[in-house]
């Protein structure tokens, strides 16, 4: 009889650890060097417009930030953000931001709120949304805000905008400043790799 009640039991935890198991879906983030994915995947941007990678880049390169309204650490770099994404359009580097929050569509990243978003922050880059997280998925991109910028050669830095996402006044190393600064005049980044701070892209299952 008791050998009876634990088979089921057994079954139920066994059935719960494969739909877990199932329902986790690692992404590959891409590699220094990589080329833009997804490159004529068209987004909606807040313009009205459809907008691909290749749409947005330039010449001298691309910059794409995984963003969105709602994350705390995208709050917390909004100056950075707006500063980094001017910086790309008056030194001739495209900027592109793109929200993955495909979960929250119903509610504060939908496509109305990204407008109202965009015109309060002053933004003037494209601000786009990624459709079933599909943009997120090829880069692997798993965080916001997340950066990956592109020069003539391919993906010149990832990672973080810089060393203290919490406080900008204690910045001691400005990774993806010094990343564009090297773009724009045709190196290659001193430091080409960090580890982004952030919440979770809000995939759906």
């Amino acid at each position: 009889m008791k050998k009876l009640l634990i088979l089921p039991i057994i079954a139920i935890i066994f059935g719960s650890i494969y739909s877990f198991t199932k329902s986790k879906v690692n992404f590959d983030e891409i590699t220094i060097s990589a080329t833009l994915p997804q490159a004529d995947f068209k987004m909606k941007d807040v313009s009205g417009k459809d907008i691909s990678l290749n749409d947005a880049k330039t010449t001298k390169g691309l910059l794409v930030i995984f963003s969105c309204n709602t994350c705390p650490y995208v709050k917390l770099s909004e100056t950075r953000i707006k500063e980094y994404s001017d910086f790309c359009l008056t030194n001739g580097v495209g900027c592109i931001l793109i929200n993955s929050n495909e979960a929250q569509r119903a509610e504060d990243d939908s496509f109305d709120a990204m407008t109202k978003y965009y015109s309060a922050q002053n933004l003037k880059c494209f601000y786009t949304v990624d459709t079933k997280s599909n943009l997120a998925n090829a880069f692997g991109a798993t965080r916001t805000p997340q950066c990956f910028l592109f020069s003539t050669k391919g993906l010149a830095y990832k990672g973080a905008i810089d060393d203290n996402v919490k406080d900008a006044s204690a910045v001691k190393a400005t990774y993806l400043k010094d990343a564009l600064n090297a773009v724009v005049k045709g190196i290659n980044p001193a430091i080409q790799e960090t580890k982004s701070i952030g919440c979770s892209i809000k995939r759906v299952e």
